[in-house]
Order: structure tokens, then C-alpha cells, then sequence
């Protein structure tokens, strides 16, 4: 005599044997109250509560650079944005950020065109600038990646 299987048993014993495993596996993510301090923009950028020397670096940005590379560094239609993999320090490094404020940089990863030099920021400045642009990276995920070529 043939046994029937019970499909339905099974299927009800795997159906909360995914769930018990979904449940365990959403404990390990982190939640709401485990993001502390991040704020998401319009853009969808998160702002991470800033220290004060990106604070400044802030204010600097806005002053001299939201108009092409745009708020929150997001980009606009004359600059690329900032916080972009592209940008992470294993391929542009700070040494690449003072280069392109003081020499000016050329186009190429973006069709945005040449870059001009940014005289009127000081060195003590664009570290500052830095600071705020590496720590909304960082609030975005964007970590060094070493560079290959």
C-alpha cells in the first residue's frame, strides 16, 4: 500500500521555517533606533550630524562650490556630484581635492567640461571642505575602495 504525502504539512512547516529564519536574520540589520544622528534630503541624501570642523566645511561648500558640484554635494547640471563611489579616497584621494581647487582639474569621468581653479579657497579651507564632504561620503556608504586600473 502506497503512503499519500501531505503536502500541505509541508508546506505549512516551511512557511514558518522562513519566517523564524526572516525573523533572525532582521534581528542582525540594523533598525531606526540603531541610525542615530542621519537625516535624509529631498535627494536622498543622508546628513550624518556633522562635526564641528565639517560644520565649517559646510558653510565653505556652500559658499563656494554648491553651485556646480550642488547641495549636499549632490550635483547639479555644471558639476558632478561628490557623493558618488567614483569619489571614495582609494581613487580620489584629499591630495585629489586640493589638486582640483588649486590647479583646477580636467574633465574625465563626467561631460560637465574642465574644472577652473578655485583661487579664492585656502588650503586651511579646502581641509575643512574635505572633512564635510568625506563625512557625507561616509553617511552614504561610501567608503575607500583601493583603485585598479
Amino acid at each position: 500500500m502506497k503512503k499519500e504525502i501531505n503536502w500541505l504539512k509541508y508546506l505549512v512547516i516551511g512557511f514558518f521555517a522562513v519566517g523564524i529564519i526572516a525573523m533572525t536574520l532582521n534581528s542582525f540589520l540594523p533598525g531606526k533606533d540603531d541610525i542615530k544622528d542621519i537625516e535624509l534630503t529631498d535627494s536622498g541624501i543622508a546628513l550624518p550630524s556633522f562635526s564641528k570642523e565639517a560644520m565649517v566645511g559646510k558653510q565653505l561648500f556652500d559658499m563656494n562650490c554648491v553651485v556646480c558640484h550642488g547641495r549636499n554635494a549632490s550635483g547639479t547640471e555644471q558639476g558632478p556630484p561628490l557623493i558618488h563611489r567614483i569619489y571614495n579616497p582609494g581613487h580620489h584621494s584629499d591630495r585629489a581635492f586640493y589638486l582640483a581647487v588649486g590647479n583646477g582639474a580636467k574633465q574625465h569621468h563626467w561631460p560637465f567640461g574642465d574644472m577652473p581653479p578655485q583661487p579664492q579657497v585656502s588650503s586651511e579651507q579646502v581641509s575643512r571642505i574635505i572633512r564635510y564632504v568625506r563625512e557625507l561620503q561616509e553617511a552614504n556608504g561610501i567608503a575607500y575602495q583601493k583603485h585598479q586600473m
